[in-house]
């Protein structure tokens, strides 16, 4: 006897094992029909995999947000199926599903063309009109190596080649084409349906390396039906109108050129906006209890070593070497010693630095230290956009170092202080996460464990709904994250408050406690804005530059 239990805490027996596709044939014919795939204790699975055992299982449809993500993934493959039948050769390499969407890589000698995404497009429906039964199967590694080594598929047999020793080699068949992946997918291409709809080309590095080849990007987006694309495509058209570089040329707010990549030309009318923003966030700290300091642009590449920021972020710090002048004139500079300097990509190590000048007594904290600090970070070309993405970036940002006993409050009172400026910017829908440990980490687990338990504890304090983002911590600590919603409908990340524990042990940080000890503080690392740049490209989307006076 096998017993399946229904999300609704229902249970049905069943004398032998059946499939996914005939168990929803057996709660009725209509979620038969609309049947896409199943969730067995929690993971999503073909629709064609055998219920052999007592599971928790959910019959999923279109409408679900795992049936969204298994369109999204089946449009790729389709793309990439569509592709192949209209360039036969091109290689397909890796393609995932993104917010909203997916996209493939391709290696390929002739460029992809605008023009080629109709023909794509047309060959996908094409495709979706086959209805093509998708299978999968489990080959021998050697022979899977092979297979595509012979097809001219360098890349899919590289990926083989690398993968686990135990992983198994799983390949979906869709008619006569066929791919490495894990899936899970659609039973038949029919079922992914015509809501989709190819958006952009880009480039991209071979598994994101510079190092390697650039290969060919084609962006999709796909949903669970035609009224959602319609949506989605005239968020798109309004988005694109309030695109803040094109309304940021049109108000002369600012510019970027090739000869500082990534950096801003602030003209009047747009560094007026940034002054009166800056203006606004001192009142508010100071209305905190905030002091403002100023620490130095260029610091020795020692203390990045000690912060630990060194081995982290070194290929995204501006390094220099510390020279000085030399006397003989065949030699005009001299390095000194070898030394290097690197310009800050963060504040955090410098303010560590102010703490610990002077004896600080526990009767000093809370010492909520702030600094509109100007950083740089070695951003790659590609990814620059605007003054979303940029390279030098101006931080409203700020360090409390506080005891232990201190974290709930201050927690609550940094909460409140970011709801305040988020409704006065005309941010009013907030979302609310706590992310964290990371698999790349400073500190041990038991760190971990008191900075994530400390965290939560203050996040509950504050009554906040909030979702927890596994591995999605900082590098020093666990981090809460208030994501913002804007006018048509979009999330940007903004302000953060990081709990860290680390950097305080590792910089030599300390405050002498009420019975004469020499104790750690905590150092909470904390951002209401973000960076003022990405700041000012939001709030020019959101108001689609008829800012409130």
């Amino acid at each position: 006897m096998i017993t399946l239990t229904l999300p609704d805490g229902s249970k049905k027996d069943l004398n032998e094992a059946i499939s996914g596709a005939a168990f929803a044939a057996r709660i009725s014919k209509s979620l038969a029909k609309k049947a896409i795939a199943v969730k067995v204790d929690g993971e999503v699975k073909d629709l064609a995999t055998i219920l052999d055992h007592d599971c928790v299982i959910e019959i999923l449809t279109r409408e679900t947000e795992e049936g969204l993500e298994l369109i999204r993934h089946d449009a790729a493959h389709v793309m990439a199926e569509a592709v192949q039948e209209l360039f036969p050769d091109t290689q397909v390499t890796i393609g995932p599903v993104i917010e909203n969407g997916f996209y493939y890589d391709f290696a390929r000698e002739t460029p992809f063309h605008e023009a080629d995404l109709e023909k794509i497009e047309k060959k996908m429906k094409e495709i979706v009109d086959r209805n093509e039964v998708i299978t999968r199967e489990v080959w021998d590694r050697d022979e899977a190596i092979a297979f595509f080594k012979d097809k001219g598929e360098h890349y899919k047999a590289e990926i083989i080649a690398g993968l686990p020793a135990e992983e198994e080699v799983s390949i979906y068949r869709q008619g006569d084409w066929l791919d490495l992946c894990r899936g899970p997918h659609l039973p038949s291409t029919g079922k992914l349906g015509k809501a989709f709809k190819l958006t952009k080309l880009a480039g991209a590095y071979w598994r994101g390396d510079s190092n390697n080849e650039m290969l060919q990007r084609i962006y999709g987006t796909a949903w669970a039906s035609d009224k959602d694309l319609k949506n989605y495509l005239t968020l798109l058209e309004e988005a694109e109108k309030r695109d803040h570089r094109r309304v940021g040329r049109e108000m002369d707010l600012f510019h970027l050129q090739e000869e500082a990549q990534g950096s801003v030309f602030w003209h009047p009318k747009g560094y007026t906006i940034w002054l009166q923003i800056e203006q606004y966030i001192r009142r508010k700290l100071r209305g905190a209890n905030y002091v403002e300091v100023k620490t130095p642009q260029l610091l020795d590449a020692e203390l990045w070593e000690k912060s630990g920021h060194w081995s982290k972020f070194r290929e995204n710090m501006f390094v220099v070497p510390d020279e000085v002048p030399s006397t003989d004139e065949d030699q005009p500079v001299l390095s000194g010693n070898g030394r290097l300097m690197a310009i800050k990509p963060m504040n955090c190590p410098a303010h560590v630095q102010i703490f610990r000048q002077g004896i600080k007594s526990y009767r000093d904290l809370p010492l909520r230290m702030a600094e509109f600090g100007c950083c740089h970070r070695n951003e790659a070309h590609g990814a620059l956009h605007g003054l979303m993405r940029v390279r030098q970036m101006t931080q409203d940002d700020a360090h409390i170092f506080c005891r232990e006993d201190q974290i709930t409050d201050e927690t609550k009172s940094f909460c409140e202080l970011v709801k305040d400026v988020y409704e006065d910017m005309g941010f009013t829908d907030v979302a609310v996460k706590l992310a964290l440990r990371p698999d790349m980490r400073a500190g041990d687990d038991s760190v971990w464990d008191l900075a994530e338990s400390n965290l939560e504890e203050a996040i509950k304090a504050t009554g906040l709904e909030y979702e927890l983002l596994s591995g999605e911590g900082a590098f020093y600590g666990p981090k809460i994250e208030f994501h913002l919603r804007d006018a048509i409908g979009r999330s940007w990340q903004c302000g953060t408050l990081q709990l860290d524990f680390v950097l305080p042990e590792r910089l030599d940080a300390s405050y002498i406690a009420e019975d004469g000890s020499r104790q750690r503080p905590v150092m909470l690392h904390r951002a209401i804005l973000g960076t003022l740049e990405r700041f000012i490209g939001i709030l020019i989307e959101h108001h689609a530059g008829r800012f409130p006076l």
